[in-house]
């Protein structure tokens, strides 16, 4: 197997991981968005939207323990065992078209984050497009 092929696969198993364990998202859900935050490389929270057709837009989070396995295989298709890890990774899915994106924020604690003057705004920004 190759280190592609393995990263294909930890992608899926990571997306996978996080449908399964997927909290609090309508039942009807098509797409979501999921920030997960490391601390010092350790996988601590994680906290984002699910997006449904009728334009519901749900507040959903995943146990980081239910996933931990998961995203630490994922970050090891990318990253060796001396390389610093990203704080962030924006992990973004789309049921009706099976694309799926990570994108990793290396230092910005602020990107992502989510307050009450930019609710509105950061819901948007998160939702899955894909080109």
């Amino acid at each position: 197997m190759t280190d592609e092929q393995l990263t294909e696969d930890a992608s899926v198993a990571l997306i996978r991981a996080l449908i399964e364990n997927l909290e609090d998202a309508a039942d009807d859900w098509e797409s979501f968005s999921l920030v997960l935050g490391l601390n010092e490389g350790r996988f601590f929270q994680a906290y984002g939207y699910a997006y449904s057709p009728d334009g519901t837009i749900s507040a959903v989070t995943v146990s980081p323990r239910a996933v931990r396995p998961e995203v630490e295989r994922y970050l090891a298709g990318y990253f060796g065992p001396d390389d610093a890890l990203p704080i962030k990774l924006l992990v973004q899915f789309d049921s009706t078209t099976g694309r799926y994106g990570v994108t990793f924020e290396d230092t910005d604690t602020e990107r992502w984050k989510v307050s009450p003057a930019n609710i509105d705004a950061i819901r948007e920004e998160l939702r899955p497009a894909f080109d």
